[in-house]
């Protein structure tokens, strides 16, 4: 079963929704495999050093930044969240009709 971030990505993403993973200071091999094993549909992005984790304040795995339209924050969630809840894709149906 595909994991709740790449069921929102597939859901959503003729509506207008990026999703983009950073992957926080492994080698690209390690994360091309899991890449391939999870059968990711979505951009992951590596950042070895962890230097674009620290300028974004990331704390905590996962942590999800949501941005308007506009590229403006609207919100920011660490930890699991409920993505594929009613509540949870409302939501995210507000954000790419807005």
């Amino acid at each position: 079963m595909p994991s709740t971030i790449e069921r929102v990505h597939r859901e959503f993403k003729d509506r207008g929704l990026a999703v983009v993973a950073i992957n926080i200071q492994e080698d690209r091999e390690k994360v091309a495999a899991w890449v391939a094993e999870s059968k990711i549909s979505f951009a992951v992005l590596l950042d070895p050093s962890g230097a674009v984790t620290g300028e974004y304040g990331v704390t905590g795995t996962p942590t999800v930044f949501l941005l308007g339209r506009d590229g403006k924050l609207v919100g920011k969630a660490i930890g699991d969240r409920g993505w594929t809840t009613d509540r949870g894709k409302a939501l995210l149906r507000a954000l790419v009709t807005s």
